[in-house]
């Protein structure tokens, strides 16, 4: 049975070996050598490889014949499907957040959809610009009356991490697009416009982004906006 010590280990292992995974440290297809990182954690190898397994579990490492662990390689078509799926449900929730959400968070969606605009102008910090959007759309979600369905939609977010905030380059056109469709999806919600309506749009903005993948240059990735 593990003792505390060696669940502190193992949690620290997992904490930091995720967010080197998550920003873009440890690209898709790096591998990891469980001894450099026990050395490197000052720890035995044990906490690593159960940290390791935690990730492979959650879909962000990979084992590979004669390679070992290794960060999970982005699968295009995969992305091109789940993105997908993700459009019909975003927008399906957005609409029906859109009746409930009070007037005081859309002042918050749009301070932080203001954040966004000058994150990208300023700095063009992606990996915070992610980060902002990912609350954007959380708030959102927040008041959709379906749980299952809100759930569902962060599940396949902490599936997408992998491939969002790997090693990525957010093109800057799909920045600020993404940026004026949120201050539509604002409005829409505020002038408490068509359930259909807002579907349409909100699933319209996640396509765009799809589309955005599927236009890039060579070896270059994109956030999901």
């Amino acid at each position: 049975m593990k003792n505390e010590k060696d669940l502190n280990k193992q949690q620290y292992a997992y904490v930091t070996i995720r967010a080197r995974i998550l920003d873009g440290t440890y690209s898709p297809g790096f591998r990891l050598v469980i001894n450099q990182l026990a050395k490197e954690f000052s720890t035995s190898a044990i906490p690593v490889r159960e940290a390791i397994r935690q990730l492979e579990a959650e879909g962000l490492i990979d084992y590979k014949p004669y390679s070992g662990a290794v960060v999970t390689p982005i699968d295009e078509n995969q992305y091109h499907e789940t993105l997908s799926v993700l459009a019909v449900l975003e927008g399906y929730a957005t609409a029906d957040s859109s009746q409930q959400i009070p007037e005081e968070k859309l002042k918050e969606l749009k301070k932080l959809n203001q954040s966004m605009r000058e994150t990208f102008e300023e700095d063009y910090d992606f990996i915070h610009f992610g980060k902002l959007n990912r609350q954007f759309h959380s708030i959102i979600y927040d008041y959709c009356t379906n749980s299952y369905l809100a759930e569902s939609i962060r599940q396949i977010w902490h599936r997408l991490d992998s491939i969002r905030h790997v090693g990525s380059l957010l093109v800057p056109k799909r920045v600020k697009e993404s940026i004026n469709e949120h201050d539509n999806i604002i409005k829409l919600m505020e002038t408490k416009e068509s359930l259909d309506k807002i579907e349409q749009v909100v699933r319209e903005h996640k396509m765009n982004t799809l589309t955005s993948f599927n236009q890039r240059k060579k070896n270059m990735y994109f956030y999901d906006a």
